[in-house]
């Protein structure tokens, strides 16, 4: 019988999900979608984050994880690559939905790598 990886796991992705929708939508709500690099940068990264929880969501790979990771990631470090960490607002929503989506996907990787039902 196949184990069924949706039951219970994708937790993680619904989260990864919702996280990019906000950063998708961040430059209106907190106000920056008139700066460009900053507003282009949570729009282009938000959408990826969603299509690979989107295909997360239909069949697990373990290297969405990881690209999810490394956006995550991408947006810790892009305030400061980008030159928009002086806008404080903007800076610490892309660092902490960077943490979030990060930590998300590592746990979604140790889960599945932790999982006996995951490699059968």
């Amino acid at each position: 019988m196949a184990y069924n990886f949706m039951e219970g796991k994708r937790g993680q992705d619904w989260c990864n999900l919702a996280l990019a929708v906000c950063l998708f939508l961040s430059p209106w709500v907190i106000g920056y979608s008139m700066e460009t690099v900053p507003a282009w940068n949570a729009w282009m990264v938000g959408l990826a984050l969603a299509v690979l929880a989107y295909a997360t969501l239909s069949v697990f790979a373990e290297w969405e994880e990881w690209a999810n990771l490394a956006l995550g990631a991408w947006l810790v470090v892009s305030p400061w690559v980008l030159g928009y960490a002086a806008n404080m607002s903007v800076m610490w929503t892309h660092a902490v939905l960077g943490l979030l989506v990060a930590a998300l996907s590592a746990w979604a990787v140790w889960a599945h790598r932790h999982d006996p039902h995951a490699h059968a």
